[in-house]
């Protein structure tokens, strides 16, 4: 008895060059349409496990709670003495503003799109396009920022730490750069859901905080001369405690990185666990479960923040959280150190570096799963950028260039980093008011707008303040928008349909047609009298020789929204003034043409014949209307677009001009 072999599970594997197995390694994934990336707390499919929504906090802490390595030391540095009244206002403003506005973000964005795509769906077209995509570029900040922010404030708990040679001193950009390589590294591999490393991560670095706050808050209090002399200096510049309070509200934006984390959370909306009745469209029980995780990490931060922001001002010298000090960067690492010993402040610096360097691998899945849910559908991205190894590759290499250029310091970050923040904030409270508004909540639309005043006014502060944030978004934005329009106009001549469907009607035409070829005119909805489709066919049977046997198929093409690239086609058959007519609503008419003219040929298996005019006016400026409106050159660009999806000359469908 023979066996046969078995077959090699990919026969052309033995095959591949150095080349092609780089290339293929490189694009692995390249299928996925959809860009997606298990990074922290990702899901590879449907039906895969869901999370408690405590568990799903710990991803959003990663984030969000991550900033007290940072936080405290930052305002102590822009708002110094003020510091305390000034995290004041920015609590009021976290539990009053911005917790509010993302419950609403929650309840209305359930698959974690977040206020990017309610701002998408309030704003249609290419204006809705160019806003989302200066929206990409604030978030792209946010998150490349908190990627090197973080890696540099680990940087300085390392640096920092007693336990750590001289010589590591003043190598605060090499040391950074490890760490983002390190972090590329890790993406690279493959990094698979995370959310019990977050769990565990966020758990124990809570806890030793828990430990630095009592510790600090009881030296604190049972050094009256060092709280003496906060309030002296406090009384002593501002002169009494109420002008005070109105140059805190002033200074607040100084500390807008408290306001991190919300962005986050809705993101990860998919990942809590819901009730049993719960569907797709209405998935009662995590939007309630989404909410309950905002309202507690908004409680648990505000605590920290109020009570670290009192403590590290009164206990720490200020010339401490000067750039060379101590406590630059490292506020409550450094009272870790100081009043609990060498021993725990060195446990403390390692779990704050886990978890700082964790918030990187945040951001970077965060990237990951934003950047291709848009571009790609906009037709604004390269192929590869489906893939997950060249977006790592890209984002790392930036990562380097904003480390270098900021040379790893934490303080000089912090600008781009709130820039990010609060500009996405501003943003989510902009939609819930055009939402409330939409849905005639008077009250609401009301509350939300006093809110949306308060981040404009905070985001407009912060950039007058701190300018080099407004830069950095603004390279980012220029760079995406510029590689977005390029990859459209690369684009251009693809298919964009995702799926062809001809109704009962429009089969019914075709099958008419089976025992002969298919010959089927292009007209523009425009003109849709009796004359007009006569004077049609008398042209194309004048012109393009079209065969005066048989009765000749209309296709119409009404171009909804120019500005969309991917999308399904539904072609519709309709007899108007005794004509048969295909009529298909799509974003472009000579792509649309296009993939209805394959599938036609694909149903049937007969080649079908389209028949156009030449179009007048201008060749430029016919172009710039294909780019841009969905029109123009209709003819030749069809005939391209089908050369470039059809190889095959004699399997291409024929387009006659006249």
């Amino acid at each position: 008895m023979t066996t046969m072999s078995r077959p090699p599970a990919d026969p052309t594997a033995a095959r591949q060059g150095p080349g092609s197995r780089f290339r293929s390694w490189l694009l692995f994934g390249l299928q996925d349409s959809k860009g997606t990336h298990q990074g922290p707390g990702a899901v590879s499919d449907v039906h895969a496990r869901k999370h408690p929504w405590w568990q799903v906090m710990c991803l959003t802490g990663v984030d969000y709670f991550s900033t007290l390595g940072y936080q405290p030391a930052i305002a102590a540095l822009a708002a110094g003495v003020i510091s305390p009244l000034a995290t004041l206002v920015l609590v009021a403003v976290t539990l009053l503003g911005a917790l509010p506005v993302y419950r609403r973000v929650a309840g209305e964005s359930h698959r974690g799109e977040g206020s990017i795509a309610m701002l998408e769906r309030l704003l249609p077209k290419w204006g809705g396009k160019l806003f989302v995509l200066v929206l990409l570029g604030f978030a792209a900040t946010d998150f490349l920022i908190t990627m090197t922010l973080s890696a540099a404030d680990a940087t300085a708990h390392f640096i920092e730490n007693p336990l750590v040679p001289d010589w590591l001193h003043g190598q605060q950009v090499p040391v950074t750069l490890l760490l983002l390589a390190l972090l590329g590294a890790v993406f690279l591999r493959g990094f698979k859901e995370a959310i019990g490393v977050a769990v565990a991560l966020v758990a124990l670095y809570l806890s030793l905080n828990v430990v630095v706050v009592s510790v600090s808050t009881f030296e604190a209090l049972t050094h009256p001369v060092a709280v003496n002399n906060w309030w002296l200096a406090l009384t002593t510049s501002h002169g009494n405690p109420l002008i005070a309070v109105g140059i805190a509200l002033i200074v607040f934006p100084k500390l807008a990185l408290g306001l991190s984390g919300f962005e986050t959370g809705v993101a990860v909306m998919p990942q809590v666990r819901g009730k049993d009745g719960d569907t797709e469209t209405h998935p009662i029980g995590r939007i309630q479960g989404t909410r309950r995780l905002l309202t507690t990490a908004a409680v648990i931060m505000s605590s920290f923040l109020i009570t670290t922001s009192f403590t590290t001002i009164v206990l720490i010298p200020e010339h401490e959280f000067q750039p060379g000090g101590q406590a630059n960067g490292r506020a409550l690492a450094f009272i870790a150190h100081e009043y609990l010993g060498n021993g725990f402040g060195t446990f403390y610096d390692i779990s704050t570096i886990a978890i700082l360097w964790f918030a990187g691998a945040s951001a970077m899945a965060g990237l990951l799963n934003l950047v291709p849910r848009y571009l790609p559908r906009y037709g604004m991205a390269p192929e590869w950028a489906k893939a997950v190894r060249p977006l790592v590759l890209v984002f790392t290499l930036v990562g380097f260039l904003v480390t270098w250029i900021f040379d790893a310091d934490v303080d000089a970050q912090g600008g781009a980093y709130a820039t990010g923040v609060l500009v996405l904030m501003m943003s989510a409270a902009v939609a819930v008011t055009l939402s409330a508004r939409r849905r005639k909540q008077r009250k609401r639309a009301i509350a939300f707008g006093i809110i949306a005043v308060v981040f404009i006014y905070t985001t407009i502060a912060n950039i007058i303040e701190r300018p080099e944030g407004i830069r950095i978004a603004a390279v980012f934005i220029a760079g995406i928008i510029a590689v977005s329009f390029l990859s459209r106009v690369r684009r251009s001549f693809e298919l964009h349909a995702t799926r062809v469907h001809l109704d009962e009607e429009a089969l019914g035409f075709i099958s008419e047609t089976w025992d002969g070829p298919i010959r089927i005119i292009a007209h523009e909805p425009l003109r849709m009298t009796a004359e007009a489709y006569r004077d049609k066919v008398r042209s194309a049977m004048e012109v393009s020789h079209l065969p005066v046997v048989g009765k000749p198929l209309f296709l119409e093409v009404v171009v909804d929204d120019s500005s969309d690239f991917e999308t399904e086609l539904l072609v519709r058959g309709i007899t108007r003034h005794g004509h048969q007519i295909l009529e298909v609503h799509g974003p472009v008419v000579p792509n649309t043409i296009a993939s209805v003219l394959l599938h036609i040929r694909d149903v049937t298996g007969i080649m079908p014949h389209i028949y156009f005019r030449w179009t007048e006016g201008n060749p430029v400026i016919n172009l710039l209307r294909f780019l841009f409106l969905g029109e123009g050159e209709i003819a030749p660009v069809t005939r391209e677009v089908l050369r470039e999806a059809e190889p095959d000359v004699t399997r291409r469908p024929w387009v006659h001009v006249g």
